[in-house]
């Protein structure tokens, strides 16, 4: 069954005007021009040639960027508008506020972050400041909001990046970030459809499943895309993530060998999503490098498969003139029909006539430079102050460790936690420079501990792992100090199929066995799952960012100066009740 777009109903809503533009268009286009559309390019430089020439042979849709300084990434875009023949969607993952959509953005909380208050507009201020701040840039659409529900402690690519392990608490604060947002002129892509949560596995790196039979997943799951879909969110991101129950309900007794990441599935965005779930906008897949749709059939095949199975958008090509290649052989074969070609081009002008892109002026589709001062702004930092103090979260203090002052604590041991550098290449300890200037700030007297490869990178002699563990389990520790405090800052997906805390060698110094010591507070700047590693410690503290506003609002709460606000979820003691005492 086909399920053909209406362009004069929601999401796009188009006018006769509009109707005719995109109907225009597709009648104007080579049979190059509309493969072109069906593509999203990650721009991997910034040179105007290399612009040029990815518009020239490739003739793409749209275009998600590498994030940068905001005057840069906005002449970037500005060239790519005056060069494409037809506007360009121009994507950006305004997941955290603005940050991550320019070096200088504004971070203003995570997912998980704005569904850790009763306050529900903190997801509402998450998307107004992405909004603003991504479209001064001369974006135009979101990959964003996360719909996916955290049921798995273990899941720890959307540990952050979920509002939470309910429907109810997901759909809530889905639908604040895409009204926050949509005050500007932006569309948004929520994702991972069918939804994430379920499996611990990352389909970055491998084909992942969500399990949950048909009745389960339309409560959940199902509850959110419907909420979702009626709140007029305008497309939807594919994950590559295999539903095996949900596919069954379509075709029935398909073998376990033949279920595919929803990406490349017939039955699940064209029977379910387009069906049942009743979506007409805009279909796009995850980014196509990923491991999760790599591993299921050739490249040559699954490229025009995507199209063909349902979706409208291809995110990312592996090999461009190998990709573009392929989508066209996958047409001249027949594996995308006309009929399915035309659809997804209809749905792709049809959401760049949704924007105005169709009847602005090429040079206004990008704002001024001085449109730049939004980015970053005073404003937009006093909105992320106010959200850190709400949500940083006492996950536990069984020990009544708190408040620690330096008139009763004045010598700390600070110990920083990373997982090494991630694909964004910032240093993984810088923010321990942060953490001591803010505790110094404040009266405590701050003594770092340094690992002995960190030592000996410093250029001393003589020192080894055990060495230094046998320096710091000395018996006049809490001579030497009067507290303990840890902060971790474990980041990355992407990177592994688990993220859990890694310890610099076994029987580590740094690894709190000093808890029997002195008072011991450990502090996550990111994931809420490290109790499973560190269930010895007594006073646990979620700050969720590394941002200067967390960590101050973080040392204030632990000298008891201010109330911690935020709440959590059972997912923080990782189904271990060792991880509560």
């Amino acid at each position: 069954m086909t399920y053909a777009v209406d362009m004069r109903s929601a999401p796009f809503n188009l006018d006769d005007a509009g109707v005719a533009w995109v109907e225009s268009t597709i009648g104007s286009m080579t049979l190059e021009e509309k493969i072109g559309q069906l593509f999203i390019n990650h721009n991997n430089s910034y040179a105007p040639e290399y612009l040029d020439e990815v518009l020239e042979n490739f003739h793409v849709g749209g275009m998600r960027y590498r994030p940068g300084p905001s005057g840069a990434v906005q002449e970037h875009i500005r060239h790519a508008q005056s060069k494409s023949k037809i506007p360009l969607l121009i994507a950006s993952n305004p997941e955290m506020g603005g940050a991550g959509s320019c070096d200088d953005g504004t971070f203003v909380s995570t997912h998980l972050q704005a569904g850790s208050h009763p306050d529900k507009t903190i997801a509402r201020q998450m998307g107004q400041v992405a909004g603003v701040e991504t479209a001064a840039l001369g974006c135009n659409w979101a990959f964003a909001p996360i719909v996916d529900i955290h049921y798995n402690w273990r899941n720890t690519v959307i540990s952050t990046r979920s509002f939470g392990n309910t429907p109810e608490v997901v759909v809530e604060r889905a639908k604040e970030y895409f009204d926050g947002i949509s005050e500007s002129a932006t569309a948004c892509a929520m994702k991972h459809f069918p939804g994430d949560g379920i499996d611990e596995r990352d389909q970055h790196v491998v084909t992942s499943y969500n399990t949950l039979g048909y009745e389960e997943w339309n409560k959940t799951y199902g509850h959110v895309y419907r909420e979702m879909i009626g709140h007029g969110v305008q497309s939807i991101m594919i994950g590559h993530i295999g539903a095996p129950e949900l596919s069954r309900r379509f075709l029935p007794g398909l073998a376990d060998a033949d279920i595919l990441p929803a990406t490349l599935a017939p039955e699940l965005l064209g029977g379910l999503l387009r069906g049942e779930l009743g979506f007409n906008g805009l279909i796009l897949t995850d980014a196509s490098q990923m491991i999760g749709m790599t591993q299921a059939m050739k490249r040559r095949d699954q490229v025009p498969a995507a199209i063909a199975a349902g979706c409208d958008m291809f995110l990312f090509f592996r090999n461009p003139e190998e990709d573009f290649g392929f989508m066209l052989d996958g047409y001249r074969n027949g594996v995308i029909t006309e009929e399915r070609l035309t659809d997804a081009l209809r749905r792709i002008l049809a959401l760049k006539a949704s924007l105005g892109l169709h009847v602005k002026d090429r040079g206004s589709l990008v704002p001024p430079v001085e449109a730049l001062s939004v980015i970053g702004s005073a404003e937009h930092r006093a909105i992320a102050a106010e959200i850190a103090d709400k949500t940083v979260t006492l996950v536990k203090d069984t020990q009544s460790n708190l408040p620690l002052t330096p008139d009763t604590h004045k010598k700390i041991r600070l110990y920083g936690i990373s997982g090494g550098s991630d694909f964004t290449m910032a240093d993984p300890l810088g923010y321990l420079d942060v953490v001591a200037e803010e505790l110094e700030r404040v009266g405590f007297e701050v003594h770092i501990f340094k690992t002995a490869d960190q030592r000996k990178a410093a250029g001393e002699e003589g020192v080894n792992f055990m060495s230094v563990i046998s320096e710091e389990g000395t018996a006049d520790y809490p001579e030497k100090y009067d507290a303990a405090f840890v902060f971790a800052n474990v980041k990355g997906f992407a990177q592994e199929a688990a993220i859990r805390i890694k310890w610099s060698t076994p029987m580590a110094a740094e690894i709190p066995w000093y808890v029997t010591e002195v008072p011991t507070v450990f502090v996550s700047l990111n994931q809420p799952n490290h109790l499973i590693d560190v269930p010895m410690v007594k006073t646990a503290i979620h700050a969720h960012a590394d941002t200067r506003e967390a960590i101050r609002v973080t040392v204030e709460k632990i000298q008891g100066l201010s109330e911690f606000q935020g709440t959590f979820n059972e997912n923080v003691f990782c189904n271990s009740f060792d991880t509560r005492l």
